[in-house]
């Protein structure tokens, strides 16, 4: 008997050993909103954790990020758009509890089923959180074909209030009109690669138009992140914060 106790506690040991390896291994930021703290984990790519207030909010959970079978599953997963490194139905169904929602495109929601489809525009209450569409889409950079490697239509970037805090995840896009009209931005993450997204300078003017007072790029493979911070050097009240997100 004393010996199962034993092997038991090792083996319950080593499990949360393991769950805690999945987390501890990425980098974190805590941002203060009036309803508590906001944590930031930085998965890698376009694919982003957030927890706040006892929930956890996956953004565009792919398996080639992290291993899911060890990570907390969602009470809130949102999907920006239907490309493999963003859209993954297996990490999915991995994460998603009887109430999780899933907030995700029209085109995500021809592979997944029974999610809260948001279209370009469109503001909705999510598990007591505002989440508003962004258009996100490309105007200069396109396919051999002439088709832009993300058509206007098919893909949101998300602002994600909490609290008094308001974040954007833009997803694959350009500094489009609409990303520059936005407001109130506390925090932003913008993505920085080509040909599929934005150059660091495309990047630099978007944050000039509508100043969030942080900013993250991501999706940056071997973009330099230098370039960027040396753009908005001495733009004040823009943080430029850069994490290990490419």
């Amino acid at each position: 008997m004393v010996n199962n106790v034993l092997l038991f506690t090792a083996v319950l040991v080593c499990g949360l050993i393991s769950i805690g390896l999945a987390t501890d291994e990425f980098e974190e930021d805590i941002i203060k909103t009036s309803a508590g703290d906001l944590k930031i984990t930085f998965i890698g790519h376009g694919t982003l954790m957030f927890t706040f207030n006892g929930k956890t909010i996956h953004m565009d959970p792919v398996s080639r990020e992290a291993d899911y079978t060890k990570m907390p599953q969602a009470d809130l997963i949102l999907v920006t758009h239907q490309h493999g490194d963003h859209l993954d139905s297996e990490v999915i169904e991995i994460l998603r509890k009887d109430d999780t929602d899933i907030v995700l495109s029209g085109k995500c929601a021809e592979v997944v089923q029974g999610g809260i489809v948001m279209n370009n525009g469109d503001v909705k209450s999510v598990g007591g959180l505002k989440i508003e569409a962004v258009p996100a889409y490309n105007i200069v950079h396109k396919r051999d074909s002439g088709n832009p490697y993300h058509p206007r239509g098919e893909g949101n970037g998300y602002v994600i209030t909490f609290g008094d805090k308001r974040v954007y995840v833009a997803g694959d896009t350009e500094n489009t009109p609409e990303m520059k009209a936005l407001k109130g931005i506390d925090v932003a993450f913008l993505p920085m690669n080509l040909p599929y997204t934005m150059t660091p300078e495309m990047v630099a003017d978007a944050a000039k138009a509508f100043r969030p007072k942080i900013l993250y790029p991501y999706h940056y493979g071997s973009t330099d992140t230098a370039r960027l911070v040396e753009l908005l050097k001495g733009e004040e009240g823009i943080e430029v914060r850069i994490r290990d997100v490419n």
